[in-house]
């Protein structure tokens, strides 16, 4: 799909396939289209050009959506409501009968840590505490998939604990999650797969089973840098940086397994190794080295 405001291109051929059941992170800088790009996927937007669809219908069917939950980034909520009068609300708009919201009002609450607000209206709420009922809203219809939009935005640490144990759950109920988050370390702990965005394009999908252990971060720390040494390096890794103020080289390798090697050859080609540090990567390094420093104006 595309999405172009005059002439700014938002989002350009997003092309995404989420499995049913997985917790789908949708990562990229401020700007990426991240925020266009989900609106599209639940009908808000019209898409400048291209299709899709939501649980097996088309996004522009109003019935593919009474199985989606929404939490966006940016919200009003009706702040004169009582916290379970809120979710009763959106209950109906969902047309729950009356003896499934009863039921399922008390549930979201205390899912949701806000069993004692029950009867505190949500003008008198905390920022942590509406992105609390936010997420309990988001979940009232008991969707088949969930889209969440900075989900832990505003709340501390156990509020993050909260939302990522609420994904647990929903991930073990087999409920697809659609997440988009500047926490990496949140969507490291919870997500299955993750996709890479930058200029309204998806430029990496990754399975976080695959990285994780699979990638090693190795820095060689050296007594003199040639380029002899990085091309020769090169058989090993195809990325490699080199920062001659600190005389480091630092290699991405699949695994361990080359390192002795590595330590082996540098050393018989008469160049001093001072260090050889291997580090598994994380998702911030993998953020970094798909994304890099590019930037845009459309988020």
């Amino acid at each position: 799909m595309r999405k172009e405001y005059g002439p700014k291109v938002a989002v350009d051929s997003l092309s995404l396939s989420v499995q049913r059941g997985e917790v789908f992170g949708f990562l990229g800088p401020n700007g990426a289209g991240k925020t266009t790009s989900i609106k599209m996927l639940l009908g808000l937007v019209s898409p400048t050009s291209g299709q899709g669809s939501l649980l097996g219908r088309p996004i522009h069917d109003p019935r593919c959506r009474e199985r989606v939950g929404f939490l966006p980034e940016h919200f009003r909520f009706h702040e004169w409501l009582f916290a379970a009068e809120f979710l009763d609300l959106h209950g109906k708009l969902h047309h729950l009968p009356p003896a499934r919201r009863t039921q399922r009002v008390p549930e979201l609450l205390e899912l949701v840590g806000l069993t004692e607000a029950a009867g505190r209206r949500l003008s008198t709420f905390s920022k942590g505490m509406l992105q609390r009922i936010g997420l309990a809203q988001a979940l009232v219809n008991d969707p088949e998939l969930v889209f969440l939009d900075e989900p832990t935005s505003g709340l501390d640490p156990l509020g993050r604990r909260m939302v990522r144990d609420v994904i647990h759950h929903l991930r073990e109920r087999g409920t697809t999650v659609f997440l988009n988050s500047h926490f990496l370390s949140e969507v490291e702990l919870t997500c299955t797969r993750v996709a890479f965005v930058v200029a309204g394009k998806v430029r990496q999908v990754t399975e976080m089973n695959h990285y994780q252990g699979d990638l090693l971060q190795v820095e060689l720390r050296v007594g003199t840098l040639d380029p002899g040494l990085t091309e020769g390096l090169g058989r090993w890794s195809q990325q490699i940086e080199v920062n001659a103020a600190t005389r480091t080289l630092t290699l991405r390798l699949p695994d361990e397994s080359a390192l002795p090697e590595i330590a082996r050859w540098v050393t018989a080609r008469g160049t001093d190794l001072y260090s050889l540090s291997p580090r598994a990567v994380s998702l911030e390094d993998l953020f970094m080295s798909v994304v890099g420093d590019e930037s845009c104006e459309m988020s």
